[in-house]
């Protein structure tokens, strides 16, 4: 067990290298404090306890803010105060911070809840916060996940091992096909939507959501996957949220390792400080906690209104006592009534994506103009079938294992169907697969 740990500490440092270099050190650095703050955390009570805590989440938060807000909050403050920045620095964003960042703190407040405790062995420790699979893009595993996991000898299996690669399949399918052969078309829409139709800039709104999705849950896919070889069961991040209902539904579906994250340690926080208020409280503390899950993002006015504006969707499921009802399809085909649903939901989802996408804020009030214009009415641009045939792949693999682990779990599916789909994916990736957009679009938070 101790020779596979230090075999994948110096792996996940030779990965991280290929980002960038320079913040192996911060890396390393960062977890050497989080180790030491954690045993420091549990060894305390009462006001020291809270010390150590707060000197943790003020290193760990403080370094995310520097290298990702650093710049937006002084240009924003310059600019509020009509005054020249001379601050603006040259600030390169380490990879894969935000996510090792949440990992950190949620290893903080789980000590000091008495939820878990410290980890004294710092390899075991060091893995968990460099753990490469899910470094670049995650998902935001916890410690109560994975210290179990890299306290014990890993022995693969075959079943593990052909699962594994299922699913890593599907995630090149989904990336390689479906997301690469998309970008191009919204890059283009969305850098000249002012030329364009508001059709057209709706349809790049709908392709862009089958982009995000194929090339963030593909990359969830593959790390699963990868993970899953080396004898790791790690968080799952997406349960297929195309065929959500609702916009709480398609939370709970979508970017799982982070909402459940922010439910715990940002929204159950809210709800509790705002009960009195009831129903008021509710909404205030889930808009509260979607701007932070629009601001986690990135420095843009955008993402913060991506945020509240799917906070602002909540209001209606409140209201209604529908918050936490959870729908499930009454047959293999969705009746008109789920699809409605269905339907109703993504059309709000692409409509906050516009947000999303635009640079600034200038831009995403040109692309709403559009699609709110006449020419919504026109036939859009840009349509082409073989893409439309890669996301009614990607949508029917996904329907018929809607209520799996993933995509590809078909291991109860005939045999000779089984390696017929395996040719076929491997045939569209090799056929029609773009490699020479290797970025993930979750890189860049």
């Amino acid at each position: 067990m101790k020779l596979q740990n230090i075999l994948l500490l110096l792996s996940s440092y030779v990965f991280y290298c290929f980002g960038d270099w320079r913040f192996l050190i911060l890396l390393i650095g960062s977890s050497a404090i989080a180790y030491f703050l954690g045993i420091k955390i549990d060894e305390h009570e009462g006001n020291k306890k809270k010390f150590y805590v707060n000197i943790g989440l003020v290193l760990a938060i403080g370094t995310l803010f520097y290298f990702k807000y650093f710049n937006f909050f002084i240009d924003s403050f310059a600019e509020l105060l009509g005054i020249k920045n001379t601050l603006t620095l040259n600030i390169a964003l380490p990879l894969g911070i935000s996510f090792y960042t949440f990992r950190m703190i949620s290893y903080f407040l789980d000590i000091k809840n008495k939820k878990l405790k410290p980890e004294t062995d710092a390899l075991v420790f060091f893995n968990y916060i460099a753990f490469f699979p899910s470094m670049i893009s995650g998902p935001i595993d916890r410690g109560r996940l994975l210290f179990p996991q890299l306290k014990n000898t890993r022995v693969f299996t075959y079943e593990n091992g052909a699962d594994a690669a299922r699913q890593i399949l599907y995630g090149a399918f989904k990336k390689l096909v479906v997301a690469n052969s998309i970008t191009p078309i919204t890059q283009e829409i969305f850098q000249n939507y002012h030329h364009l139709s508001g059709s057209t800039v709706a349809f790049g709104a709908i392709l862009f959501l089958f982009e995000i999705y194929a090339d963030f849950s593909g990359y969830s896919d593959m790390a699963i996957g990868f993970a899953r070889l080396l004898g790791f069961k790690i968080t799952k991040n997406f349960a297929f949220p195309l065929f959500a209902q609702n916009i709480a539904e398609y939370w709970r579906k979508w970017h799982i390792s982070l909402t459940s994250w922010l439910t715990d340690y940002v929204f159950t926080p809210l709800v509790i400080q705002f009960r009195d208020y009831e129903k008021k409280g509710l909404i205030a503390a889930i808009i509260l906690n979607f701007v932070l899950i629009g601001a986690w993002h990135g420095p843009r006015y955008t993402f913060v209104l991506f945020g509240l504006l799917h906070g602002l969707y909540y209001i209606p499921l409140i209201l209604t006592n529908k918050l936490n009802k959870k729908k499930k399809f009454l047959k293999s085909v969705p009746t008109f009534q789920e699809l409605g649903n269905i339907l109703l939901t993504m059309m709000m989802v692409c409509f906050a994506f516009i947000l999303f996408a635009a640079p600034n804020l200038t831009d995403a009030a040109g692309m709403y103009g559009r699609i709110f214009s006449l020419s919504l009415f026109s036939i859009p641009q840009f349509i082409k079938v073989k893409i439309l045939g890669f996301i009614f792949i990607l949508i029917l693999i996904d329907w018929i294992n809607k209520d799996k682990e993933h995509g590809l779990e078909i291991s109860r599916f005939n045999p000779f169907l089984r390696n017929l789909l395996y040719v076929f994916l491997i045939f569209m990736i090799m056929y029609f697969g773009m490699f020479g957009n290797s970025n993930f679009i979750y890189e860049q938070f």
